[in-house]
């Protein structure tokens, strides 16, 4: 089935401003500024950054009640089908607390781990969410994993293990190995709990029906209250560098990002530009599943990781190594064989030619949006 022009403003959306907002903090994290004590670092404040994050998904939820308001003022039943307000608007917004929390959790440290290595490693070692994923669905969603799904896992293991290693082998001057392989992990370490929120959510919040909009605007009312009180023990933690370089030498230290931010336009809108960007892509990332579907919000998400990959070696954020190359495309083979999309479908084809059979005529057009197993099988 074709697209509507609306979809193809939400896939596009969702590229544009999901691959905007990683470049943005890792934009941010490079910024040398003087700080509270007047001496020049790096914008080294993971948790304050996922603070102005939640501050933009909770813009999302004044614009929805804005929307609501205006569409049902109109009196025509608009509001119940206009793609930004329809769904049930009566719920328990708790129920939406845990996913915040994990969310919370999850990005904190996968801002932390993006200022230790590259924009692009963060964002392929984000696939390791499948794997996680997958082993929390068998153990609380009952759900049974074929033989597809389990090479699927595998090749996602070994394309990730490539792009590791990748971070190894390239030279770096500013940045040591162990800071790198230290950022790798954690950003791993971050898909268990992404997977949990995951897990979740599909359980007690799939079948709510809740308004995008209104949905991402509250997660961000919980994440900002949860991350504000996070961060309170975070400015009398001390940590060693790289976790604190800031002039208090603790884990997070609230005035002295606002002083570097204040000293810096650059900082300045490098900030501004998370928190919209993140609002926009939340909203486009779970109206594309609604509208279009899972599957392709994970093909939209491999483009945006070429993207990332693409403006990093441009600006030279890192250097070119062909392993990156090599791990990422077994990394995105892995993903399609998990989600059941492309690979499973250009298999059978194969199989259609081999034994001089014909596939329907219209599979050409289901290689995405068609699971190979409704492809009727030949003996």
């Amino acid at each position: 089935m074709a697209w509507t022009h609306y979809q193809y403003v939400l896939a596009l959306l969702m590229v544009v401003t999901g691959s905007f907002n990683t470049l943005s903090v890792k934009y941010a994290d490079q910024q040398i500024v003087p700080g509270e004590d007047g001496q020049p670092r790096h914008f080294n404040h993971p948790f304050m950054q996922s603070s102005f994050m939640f501050i933009g998904e909770m813009m999302c939820l004044l614009v929805f009640k804005v929307l609501y308001h205006y569409y049902s003022r109109r009196g025509d039943n608009s509001v119940d089908s206009n793609p930004l307000t329809k769904g049930s608007h009566v719920f328990n917004p708790f129920i939406l607390l845990i996913p915040a929390l994990c969310d919370t959790c999850a990005t904190s440290i996968m801002y932390v781990g993006l200022n230790l290595t590259y924009a692009s490693s963060f964002q392929m070692f984000r696939g390791a969410v499948i794997i996680f994923t997958a082993v929390l669905s068998m153990g609380f969603l009952n759900k049974k994993l074929d033989s597809r799904e389990w090479m699927g896992i595998i090749m996602v293991i070994i394309g990730l293990a490539l792009v590791g290693l990748s971070d190894i082998s390239i030279e770096k001057s500013d940045v040591s190995t162990n800071s790198i392989l230290t950022g790798d992990l954690l950003i791993i370490c971050a898909q268990v709990i992404t997977a949990v929120q995951m897990v979740v959510e599909e359980k007690f919040v799939a079948g709510q029906n809740i308004p995008a909009l209104q949905a991402v605007g509250w997660e961000g009312i919980f994440g900002f209250i949860s991350i504000c009180i996070l961060m309170i023990p975070l400015n009398f933690i001390h940590a060693p560098p790289p976790f604190a370089d800031n002039s208090k030498g603790t884990l997070e230290a609230t005035k002295d990002a606002f002083i570097q931010i204040g000293n810096s336009g650059h900082l300045l809108m490098a900030i501004v530009g998370i928190s919209f960007s993140i609002a926009f892509f939340n909203f486009a990332g779970i109206s594309v599943t609604k509208e279009i579907g899972a599957t392709t919000r994970m093909i939209l998400d491999s483009i945006r990781t070429i993207i990332i990959w693409a403006f990093s070696l441009a600006f030279r954020w890192q250097a070119f190594h062909y392993l990156q190359l090599i791990g990422f495309s077994v990394l995105l083979i892995g993903m399609c064989c998990y989600n059941n999309v492309i690979i499973p479908q250009l298999i059978r084809k194969c199989r259609y030619r081999l034994g001089r059979h014909r596939p329907p005529p219209n599979d050409r057009e289901r290689i995405i949006n068609t699971a190979a197993d409704d492809i009727p099988e030949t003996q």
